[in-house]
């Protein structure tokens, strides 16, 4: 995780668990309860399919139900009852997913699953409700799940993905940082969007990527070729290098479509004189 990356997720996660103390104004402290936090870039690896879960309407499921859907998945690690930074997270999603042509149980799937093993179904169900409000979304309640489990369980799916959190006895809270986790079909760890503001752009492009090239237009499949997510900047950069490759090849395109032309006209030409 980058160090840009790192000091949001700890800034956030330390007003999320009270008062800021006095050394944490130094840009190179981490609270004690921060230490060792920090979301790891699992790119590329698998998350376990048979991790044994239990959805909004207390209904026993495997994550592997929903790879099997054949639709990328964002998978946000939290707790129900958190008192700020995951709702922050969540809320964070759901202003950008709105802007988006897509929605969850149509062209992707969203997992909201919770690590503190208090948390209940019923508690998941409520949470759900509302932030399907939010998000406004027809249909999408077909597609973003509420999940509770075993701590084990949990614990094996947060691991796979390099989302670390603990308990806080102090603080009677848990500690963790804040980013969402998009995934192939086939359960591959994609792509891992840190903060807790996940813009629109960012929110298509890492989808687009996901999907393995079945969504997005074109013209959107193109303009992924431009960019390249930064995690300093935390989201899609415009890259100058594949920008002038793509130009390159245009220009060559549209000068070999010009010559093109220009060739049949001459044949014509000579086809009429003789």
């Amino acid at each position: 995780m980058t160090r840009a990356a790192k000091a949001a997720v700890g800034a956030a996660a330390v007003l999320a668990l009270g008062a800021v103390p006095a050394a944490a104004q130094r840009t190179d402290y981490t609270p004690r309860m921060l230490e060792g936090i920090e979301i790891r870039d699992r790119a590329g690896d698998f998350v376990p399919a048979d991790v044994r879960l239990v959805d909004q309407d207390g209904r026993a499921v495997t994550v592997g139900e929903y790879l099997n859907r054949g639709r990328p998945l964002i998978v946000n690690l939290v707790y129900f009852e958190c008192p700020m930074l995951c709702s922050l997270v969540i809320n964070g999603f759901v202003e950008g997913a709105k802007d988006l042509d897509w929605s969850p149980g149509r062209e992707y799937e969203v997992l909201s699953v919770s690590f503190d093993p208090a948390d209940t179904p019923e508690l998941g169900r409520l949470k759900r409700a509302n932030y399907l409000e939010a998000l406004d979304k027809e249909g999408a309640e077909a597609g973003w799940h509420f999940l509770v489990g075993e701590s084990d369980e949990v614990a094996r799916l947060a691991e796979s993905v390099g989302f670390p959190y603990r308990y806080d006895e102090e603080q009677g809270q848990f500690a963790h940082a804040a980013g969402i986790f998009v995934l192939t079909p086939d359960g591959r760890i994609s792509r891992t969007l840190y903060g807790i503001d996940f813009a629109k752009k960012d929110l298509k492009f890492s989808l687009i990527e996901a999907s393995q090239g079945r969504l997005g237009t074109p013209m959107e499949k193109l303009l992924l070729y431009c960019f390249h997510y930064d995690a300093d900047a935390e989201g899609y950069v415009l890259v100058a290098v594949n920008l002038m490759k793509l130009g390159g090849a245009l220009t060559v395109l549209v000068l070999g479509g010009f010559l093109g032309v220009q060739w049949m006209r001459e044949r014509r030409r000579g086809w009429k004189a003789a």
